[in-house]
């Protein structure tokens, strides 16, 4: 396998803004404040950003596969004009009564991704905003990081909840994230 420089990035709370009735059309697709940015500060710096989502409202017949392309071409333009690109978005369409492998907590996207880069997992970097991202990433090995957005918006920014892996890395949010992620990099580059 080889070595690539790989994120692999929640989206709903993460990237956007969520809620508990579903990300249903473009309009209420609405980036949080800074995340295109670091995103595009991924990018610039030399990661590959991949995108691992539920989005179980496919499933539940809340939107279809075209509204959520449509959703995504948004953050698409929003990034190119930025200057950073996602490299591949990965989704789980199903309910949680589907018993699929792919719905996060369980970390079937996350084999996917690793497949389709031919990466080691246990070198990437996997952000979210609950404890389900947490655990897919931490599943097959990833480097787990926890945004204070989204689901977690409560959690203080220096403290772990309970029932994460402990080597979880707790961060104010994507751009705090990306701020960590390159201060890390030259670290990296000597080991």
């Amino acid at each position: 396998m080889m070595h690539t420089k790989l994120v692999i990035l929640d989206r709903d709370g993460t990237i956007n803004q969520d809620s508990d009735d579903y990300v249903k059309t473009v309009d209420e697709w609405l980036p949080l404040p800074g995340a295109i940015d670091a995103m595009a500060r991924l990018h610039h710096a030399g990661w590959h950003v991949v995108i691992a989502t539920n989005q179980s409202g496919l499933g539940r017949g809340l939107f279809d596969v075209a509204t959520l392309n449509q959703m995504h071409d948004k953050m698409n333009k929003l990034l190119a004009t930025a200057g950073g690109r996602v490299d591949a978005i990965f989704y789980c369409p199903h309910t949680p009564d589907e018993s699929c492998h792919c719905r996060k907590p369980l970390p079937g996207l996350f084999e996917q991704i690793g497949e389709r880069f031919g990466v080691q997992l246990t070198e990437v970097h996997a952000v979210g905003d609950s404890l389900r991202d947490a655990q897919a990433g931490a599943a097959v090995g990833c480097h787990t990081h926890l945004v204070c957005t989204g689901k977690s918006g409560d959690v203080p920014s220096n403290q772990l909840p309970d029932g994460f892996p402990s080597d979880t890395r707790v961060h104010a949010d994507l751009s705090a994230f990306v701020e960590w992620l390159i201060d890390q990099a030259p670290q990296e580059a000597k080991t």
